[in-house]
């Protein structure tokens, strides 16, 4: 059974307020959304499976350890992007495997438009990055691509998420572990004058994640 973990980090709240403001650039943007990637991803790869190996120091032997999993990096495009540094920084063995999906702003569901996955699964990890979980729509998918593609073992690492998009993928994938900075309040209604904020949106929220780490707001 998938668990739900909100950071209760310091550092990760202190960057989180800096990333949510509206003063908030481009690039201070991406460097917090890699530095919150970092602390995310330390939390998430707790459980990781280690063997004992000997190493050999400048003074003598000692005893240490070696991961046995391999550990594969989805981020989902193109927000996802701006989380796979940060985390490759800390396992530069990851393999990293992209899946595009954009969620259709009338429908609001994900329509998938890359996938680079192999033709069978090569790692016994995937940790799927994406800031923001908002509909849970574009998080379903991705995880069903996965499963169909023979991963056992997913864990989905998102900045924040809005209780809904929780609450489809916890359904769809109780098996999944999710791993966040923050849970948001709620998501924007169906507008219902040309002034409201399109719908699907996560209220507080950061924006479009996308559009502030690309400059294209």
């Amino acid at each position: 059974m998938g668990n739900i973990y909100q950071s209760n980090h310091p550092l990760i709240k202190h960057k989180l307020s800096l990333l949510r403001s509206v003063e908030t650039g481009p690039k201070k943007f991406r460097e917090l959304i890699r530095e919150i990637a970092i602390l995310l991803a330390y939390e998430a790869t707790a459980d990781l499976s280690l063997k004992e190996i000997l190493v050999t120091t400048p003074m003598t032997e000692a005893s240490g350890h070696q991961l046995t999993e391999k550990v594969g990096l989805i981020p989902i495009l193109r927000a996802g992007l701006g989380m796979v540094e940060g985390v490759w920084e800390m396992m530069p063995t990851a393999e990293v495997w992209h899946i595009g999906l954009y969620r259709d702003h009338k429908t609001l569901q994900p329509v998938e438009y890359y996938n680079k996955l192999p033709v069978h699964p090569t790692v016994q990890v995937c940790v799927i990055l994406d800031p923001m979980l908002a509909t849970g729509g574009s998080a379903v998918a991705t995880v069903d691509i996965l499963k169909r593609w023979g991963a056992k073992r997913i864990k989905f690492v998102a900045i924040i998420a809005a209780p809904a998009g929780l609450d489809l993928l916890q359904k769809v994938h109780p098996d999944v572990d999710i791993h966040l900075a923050a849970i948001d309040d709620y998501l924007t209604p169906v507008p219902t004058s040309p002034d409201d904020p399109p719908e699907g949106y996560i209220v507080p929220g950061l924006g479009d994640a996308g559009d502030r780490q690309f400059g294209t707001a």
